[in-house]
This record gives C-alpha cells, structure tokens and sequence, in this order.
C-alpha cells in the first residue's frame, strides 16, 4: 500500500473523532419521549410531568409525557427497552418494572437488570390501605378481623399486577393471615372511581392521588406501609404500629434508558435530573403530591435497585403470587 494511502487510512479515526464528539455535543438537538408505564393521574405518572417539565426547560427541548399503561408497567418498560439507544426515549422507571415484576411474571418481554440503564432515582412514597368510608373498618385490625370472617370475600384494588400496592397486599395477606382477591387496574386513575363509587371496599395503593380524598372524608385511610409515619399523613400509623412489626413496603421512582444509551447522554441527563430534583420549587412540587425527593446517580440507583432486587424476590416467593 503507497505510504500516502496508509497515511490517510490511519487519520480517518482522528477525522472521524471531532465529527463523532460534535454529534455527542449536540444531544438533545429535537424533543425526548418520557415512556410513564401507568395512565395518567397516578403517583408515577405526576412524578414524571414535574420531572419532564424540569428537563425540558434546562436540555432546550421539550420532554413530552407517553403514556403506555398495562402489565404492570411492563408494555411502557419494554417500549423502552427496545428502542433506539439514543437518549431520546427514556422510562419513568417504578418499583415494578425494575424490580418485582422480572419475579413475578412467569415470562417477560425484557430483562430490566440488561435490556435498561439506571440514570437516576427521583423519588419515593409511601402506600396507603385505604377503605371506603362504608367499609366497617376504621382500623387495619378491624380490616384483618373482617376479611377472616369472610375469606375471599373482601376484593382489593391496585394499579396493576406487579405494582408495589399489588405486592403490599400480597404481603399483607401472607403476614396477616387473611384471603383477599386482587382487582388489578390499568392505574391509580382506575382504582379511584371503583373506590369512590364503593364498588371496591380496599386499595392499596400509591398515597398521592388519594390525598384529596381522604382529606375530605371521602375515603378512609386506615395505615401507611413505609417504615415510619408519613409526612402528609402524620396522625396515621404504619402497618408495623397497627399489629404487624417490621412491615415496610415504600415505592419509589426513577429514570432509565435503553441499555448502550451513550455514557455522556447517560451522565448529563443524570446531572440534569439530579440538578432539578435539588431546586427548592422542584421539591416543592413532589412534596405537594405526597412523594419525598429521594435523589441517587446512576451508580447509587443500580445499588439500590439490586437491594430491592433481593428484598422482592423474597416477598414474591413468600406470597406465592405469579403471574402469566
């Protein structure tokens, strides 16, 4: 090969470089798609408009809301999971779709520890077991002592198989001894109606959306799964207060991308992310809905996803719930 074909074969790299770190410089240069795997109106689907509007204002490019309820969460996760590593579509990642439900469906559609990568945790809230005011209940020990006397009888509704308020209950059920039958929905914005209307008697369920309604009367929440008193609801008691120790059960929210997103778009959406959740108003707007800011970083998220990994593959295995 002539010593100047040589020359210039092996400065292609060096030419290509700047062409390739220009183009990387350049992301996001059009709008970003934010996958919320739940309807809107519930806990995830809030946490992901604050956080959309906030990225949106500092990237220069708009972060619009996709809905994609269903499964669990698992027909918005997957659409991410398949697409285009390229940092334009990116997941409101939930305790279900990066933790409990790769243990409780029997088959899925995407692997969550390979198919997604962690950019950061925003949040965290606590649930709540909540009644309709004509349910002769007004405490989780009356709750337990009427669904013994009626095993199978009392239904409870959730956003969804796979949820934290799905496994709440399957865990509530396990620890306490009682058989209730779960109604599962596709989101909070469809248990709200059926337990309003007193066609459902139980949710467990996400705390935010709830919150005007308790506050006016019309539900009743009788406990809060988290591990001490909830800060919109400081007069509740936990379940561990109300008869069953060391109970805990808190969800909590994040973002992800498709696994092999470039590193760079991974590390300035984080920090972006990461920047927001730190602004006084941004706070502000996750605590008026009921959620405490919970800020981790990529690596600091992947920790604490495989700790959850742990934690609910055990309550899964416990409960015996699987599903198809």
């Amino acid at each position: 090969m002539p010593l100047h074909r040589r020359a210039v074969l092996g400065a292609l790299p060096l030419l290509a470089a700047p062409s390739l770190l220009r183009a990387q410089a350049a992301w996001p240069n059009r709008p970003i798609r934010l996958v919320v795997p739940f309807q809107a109106g519930g806990a995830t689907d809030v946490t992901g408009r604050v956080i959309a509007e906030r990225l949106g204002q500092s990237l220069g490019q708009p972060v619009v809301v996709d809905n994609r309820a269903g499964a669990g969460g698992n027909i918005g996760a997957d659409a991410v999971a398949k697409s285009d590593p390229d940092g334009y579509t990116l997941l409101m990642a939930t305790i279900g779709t990066a933790s409990i439900n790769q243990f409780l469906y029997k088959q899925m559609p995407f692997d969550p520890q390979k198919d997604l990568a962690s950019i950061a945790q925003v949040n965290q809230v606590a649930n709540g077991i909540i009644v309709n005011p004509n349910t002769a209940a007004n405490t989780l020990a009356e709750l337990i002592a009427l669904a013994k006397k009626d095993p199978g009888g009392m239904n409870y509704g959730t956003p969804g198989n796979g949820t934290s308020g799905h496994l709440c209950a399957e865990l509530l059920k396990s620890r306490a001894g009682i058989d209730i039958q779960h109604v599962p929905y596709r989101g909070t914005g469809g248990v709200l109606p059926e337990l309003l209307a007193g066609r459902l008697e139980l949710a467990v369920d996400n705390l935010p959306a709830y919150l005007p309604h308790l506050r006016s009367g019309a539900l009743r929440l009788l406990a809060v799964t988290s591990k001490d008193r909830w800060f919109t609801v400081p007069e509740t008691p936990t379940v561990a207060e109300a008869g069953l120790p060391g109970f805990e059960a808190v969800a909590w929210f994040g973002l992800q991308a498709p696994a092999r997103t470039p590193q760079p778009v991974i590390d300035k959406l984080a920090a972006t992310t990461l920047a927001a959740i730190a602004e006084p108003e941004v706070q502000a707007k996750l605590r008026e809905v009921g959620s405490e800011p919970r800020p981790l970083g990529p690596a600091e998220f992947s920790r604490y996803i495989a700790e959850e990994n742990a934690k609910w593959s055990e309550v899964v295995r416990i409960s015996g719930a699987k599903l198809e």
